[in-house]
């Protein structure tokens, strides 16, 4: 069959045609949503199909990966301070998410260094803060935490620098013992040995009185904290008063190596050297318990809490002490201005030359 020229050229007009009706539907319909997406791409895309991907353009490489994965995979170790959140609390205790595979559980007694009635005292649901670890994994994957020995450490730090500054605390008395008796500072139990009470109550009335303390020993490792409320008393006082003073003060106690005086609420010791210039073979022989007497100080040793005393240094004549106290009572203050005057002398003759006192 032959197709003339005429005959193919009017097939290409109808076909032209066909195709400008289909792209007039195709316009007409063009609102019409198909639901499919623009981006499709076509079967001979190479796109389309699988391939293998370079790791380098992901943006890291698999040990930048694997580093960060390891982050949430916790090496937990007792001794360890963690951060957690409180997500339950417990009859017993509270459960604590610190971001290991099982939550970890901190008991009733390690929830403060303090006493509390209750866990909901200290801590409460959605809580953040720091836990220490105190135990190894149980066969349940568990931890045991405390908050307990956090502030613990915390306070051995803290009594460490207020024994540095010397400082002077006050804190009550919650019980005493036949050796003396026992306060808490900064949550620890401290204790003050009979010999470092200064008062005229009982031992067992001073429960519940809040007394000014000096610390005398800080030891973590051995647990022990020593105080002393003399200590405390003894500086007070001494910030009142000065070598070769005169005061007054009653005899509270007479030991074979002298007589502790109270002047003014502290204790002060007069040394059976210091009674007078004369040989004394015991202190009973010139004092009795509750004399009222005057002494002069001869020396003030803060670090140790002491006051020494003389009377020796306020005898007219030497002896006195012994066949006339009531002169000495009497002469006192002149004896001590006496007294004062000879350390002057003696000062001014050990000056170096060119040196003068004010």
């Amino acid at each position: 069959m032959t197709v003339t020229p005429s005959e193919l050229e009017s097939s290409a007009t109808a076909v032209v045609e066909a195709d400008l009706d289909l792209d007039q539907a195709f316009a007409a319909d063009a609102d019409l949503d198909l639901g499919i997406p623009d981006d499709v791409p076509s079967a001979d895309d190479s796109s389309s199909r699988a391939a293998a991907r370079d790791i380098e353009g992901v943006g890291f490489t698999l040990d930048e990966f694997a580093s960060l994965l390891s982050k949430y995979d916790y090496n937990f170790k007792p001794g360890d301070v963690v951060k957690g959140a409180v997500f339950a609390i417990e009859s017993k205790g509270a459960m604590i998410d610190i971001g290991a595979k099982t939550a970890a559980f901190m008991p009733m007694q390690e929830v403060s260094i303090n006493r509390v009635e209750g866990i909901a005292d200290v801590l409460e649901p959605g809580e953040e803060r720091e836990f220490f670890i105190i135990s190894e994994e149980n066969e349940d994957g568990q931890l045991t935490l405390s908050i307990r020995r956090i502030e613990y450490q915390r306070a051995w730090e803290r009594v460490r620098q207020l024994q540095k500054e010397d400082a002077t605390i006050y804190s009550e008395v919650f019980a005493t013992n036949r050796g003396g008796a026992l306060v808490r500072v900064e949550g620890l139990r401290g204790f003050i040995p009979g010999s470092h009470i200064s008062t005229r109550k009982p031992k067992e009335d001073l429960v519940a009185d809040f007394l000014p303390l000096k610390f005398l020993e800080v030891d973590e490792e051995r647990n022990r904290l020593v105080l002393s409320h003399r200590r405390a008393l003894v500086e007070r006082k001494m910030n009142r008063l000065e070598v070769g003073e005169v005061v007054i003060g009653t005899v509270r106690g007479i030991k074979p190596y002298g007589a502790f005086i109270d002047i003014g609420g502290v204790s002060g010791l007069l040394h059976i050297s210091e009674i007078s210039h004369e040989h004394i073979e015991t202190p009973h022989t010139v004092l009795n318990v509750n004399d009222q007497m005057k002494v002069m100080i001869i020396d003030l040793d803060a670090e140790r809490g002491r006051i020494s005393l003389s009377t020796k240094a306020l005898e007219p004549e030497p002896g006195d002490m012994l066949t006339d106290p009531q002169k000495v009572f009497e002469k006192a203050e002149e004896m001590a201005a006496r007294y004062k005057q000879m350390l002057l002398e003696q000062a001014e003759d050990n000056e170096p030359m060119g040196v003068t006192l004010d």
